[in-house]
């Protein structure tokens, strides 16, 4: 009990400091936003007012954990924006925000009356104790009787020594309750309410999410390299080595030779191997999108359609593996239907990146009629959602068929 005592204790002491600061803090940091919320200046002087205060309730939520015993959180949001305009509107939006505000104005009071409370009790138990020692060392002739046989005689002392020993648990337990009274009020405040909490593990779980899908992505890279670097590489040089055989067994004249025969049908089953290996490769991961970028990769793409696809696409920067990946296959995908179910004559890619969202768009002119639950459009959609992006297939009878997809990609 002691130790939670003297941490109660401590804690109640620089409440009775840090209480008053911050309450006038408070005061004269809200009227002075509040004026100068009629301004253009109201959003940054907020912003840099907010970022002290919450520096402020840092300090309070480690007070309070450390008396709870028990880690208190931020309850912020991520901030957006590019200027302190648009960050310091988010920051007013912010529940945290009036959250501080609120502990800022209540823990003076709150503090004022557990601390005073809290120290009185302390004081007044420490005096007790103390007070033998004391008035034998600093002796007071003017004390009244019982006050003089407490203090002056030995049987006195013994018995306010006593009356003090008994009195220390019930103080230690009133201080360190006063104490957490303070500090749950505070983390009552402080912390996240069940919407931020709710908020923060949607925003755990979408981070563990991408994680999980660029690891999927690096992993899918490594197993197109070893294919590309590994195993074509072993069977285009099984390929030479049986072209050498049927050359030497050509040479030797024996051109009926069901060896040599053999050996070319071998040397058929592994161009076929190869050339399925290609195709898987490419499925995986399409190593263009490594070596040249989506740009390039949609450009070679258009280039191999049997009909005519234009590709308007300005510089995008760099973009996530996963992103990439996911636009190269949906863009595959539409006009690979568009060629096949469609029939359409011309197609337009569309590529923009404004505000850290990728935009694709695929347009034909094809005679429309796509259903957009179909598996191949539907596998793409759960592909394109698993990066929290959106993807709507527009096919009107008739056509055209609009494919769009939208990939968030902040850097």
């Amino acid at each position: 009990m002691f130790p939670r005592a003297a941490r109660g204790l401590a804690h109640l002491l620089a409440g009775l400091v840090i209480g008053p600061a911050s309450f006038v803090w408070a005061v004269v940091t809200t009227l002075a936003t509040g004026l100068l919320s009629f301004t253009y200046l109201g959003p940054p002087v907020f912003l840099v007012v907010t970022w002290v205060s919450r520096r402020i309730a840092r300090v309070e939520r480690w007070r309070a954990g450390w008396v709870l015993r028990r880690p208190i959180g931020d309850p912020y949001g991520p901030l957006t924006g590019r200027n302190p305009w648009t960050r310091g509107r988010a920051v007013i939006r912010e529940p945290g925000t009036w959250r501080d505000l609120a502990w800022l104005l209540a823990g003076f009071p709150v503090g004022l009356v557990t601390g005073v409370a809290g120290v009185v009790a302390g004081l007044v138990w420490l005096g007790t104790v103390l007070a033998p020692l004391w008035l034998w060392a600093v002796p007071n002739p003017r004390l009244y009787p019982v006050a003089d046989w407490l203090f002056n005689t030995v049987g006195g002392r013994f018995t306010l020594a006593a009356a003090g020993l008994a009195a220390a648990w019930p103080v230690w337990w009133l201080v360190a309750a006063l104490s957490r009274v303070q500090a749950s009020v505070a983390a009552r405040l402080l912390e996240a309410g069940p919407r931020a909490r709710l908020r923060q593990q949607v925003s755990a779980l979408r981070a563990t999410r991408l994680r999980v899908v660029d690891a999927q992505a690096a992993e899918l890279r490594r197993i197109e390299r070893d294919l590309h670097d590994g195993a074509q590489a072993r069977i285009v040089a099984a390929g030479m080595t049986l072209a050498l055989a049927d050359r030497k067994l050509r040479a030797s004249g024996s051109a009926e030779d069901p060896v040599r025969a053999d050996v070319v049908s071998a040397r058929r089953q592994l161009d076929e191997a190869l050339a399925e290996l290609r195709r898987l490769v490419r499925g995986i991961y399409p190593p263009i999108l490594t070596d040249r970028g989506l740009v390039s990769a949609l450009t070679a793409l258009a280039g191999d359609a049997p009909s005519s696809v234009v590709v308007d696409a300005p510089e995008l920067g760099d973009l996530p593996a996963a992103v990439e990946s996911a636009a190269y296959f949906v863009v595959a995908e539409a006009l690979a239907n568009a060629v096949k179910h469609a029939g359409a004559d011309e197609c337009v890619i569309t590529l923009r990146r404004t505000d850290g969202v990728l935009t694709l768009a695929v347009r034909d002119d094809g005679r429309g009629g796509a259903d957009p639950s179909g598996s191949g459009l539907d596998g793409l959609r759960r592909r394109v959602e698993a990066l929290d992006g959106t993807m709507e297939v527009t096919s009107p009878p008739g056509g055209p068929t609009t494919v769009l997809a939208e990939f968030p990609c902040a850097s």
